[in-house]
């Protein structure tokens, strides 16, 4: 089974979307959520592992990460063990930046994109609502593009169930399920 990696603006959708798909395959053998590791604390928006900076820095010169990245200001990572799961026959989900997915293609083969989109109005919308001070220059979030090639765009303008059931669909095909 493949990383894959969920991918998209900020304010279009992907913690809600991966946190209802999680919910909804519990039950689903060889499908893990792995959570990431950032230099922030966590929030109700997003679930994930705090770290300092010099443990991320330390984890990348080690290579303790499967992936890892930079983005405003922050670290992010992929624990090894996402890396070993998917090696081993696992779908590995995760929300990442746009950035690594050429390394990811290169270093985890059958490696899918899933990139989670809405209109620009909606984005700043929701951006404007989360009113997260460690978000930064919401219009500089808002006009940053980077272009991967998906296996599936989701757009998530609609109500939530309808995206989180396009991904639920997705994975559920990768595993060769109902």
């Amino acid at each position: 089974m493949p990383f894959v990696l969920v991918v998209g603006p900020s304010g279009a959708g992907k913690d809600t979307l991966l946190r209802m798909a999680r919910e909804a395959l519990a039950g689903e053998a060889r499908i893990v959520f792995p959570r990431r590791l950032v230099t922030r604390p966590p929030s109700a928006d997003e679930d994930n592992v705090p770290v300092t900076p010099e443990e991320f820095e330390g984890g990348e010169a080690e290579g303790r990460f499967a992936l890892s990245w930079r983005a405003h200001g922050l670290g992010y990572a992929l624990p090894e063990e996402a890396g070993r799961l998917s090696g081993d026959g696992w779908a590995v989900v995760c929300n990442v930046s746009r950035r690594v997915v050429a390394e990811a293609r290169a270093r985890y083969p059958g490696t899918q994109v899933v990139e989670i989109t809405a209109p620009a109005e909606i984005l700043a919308q929701r951006l404007a609502a989360r009113a997260r001070p460690q978000d930064g220059d919401l219009s500089a979030r808002l006009a940053r593009r980077q272009v991967v090639v998906p296996d599936l765009t989701i757009d998530n303008s609609g109500s939530p169930d309808e995206g989180a059931g396009l991904l639920i669909r997705f994975l559920r095909d990768l595993q060769g399920g109902p």
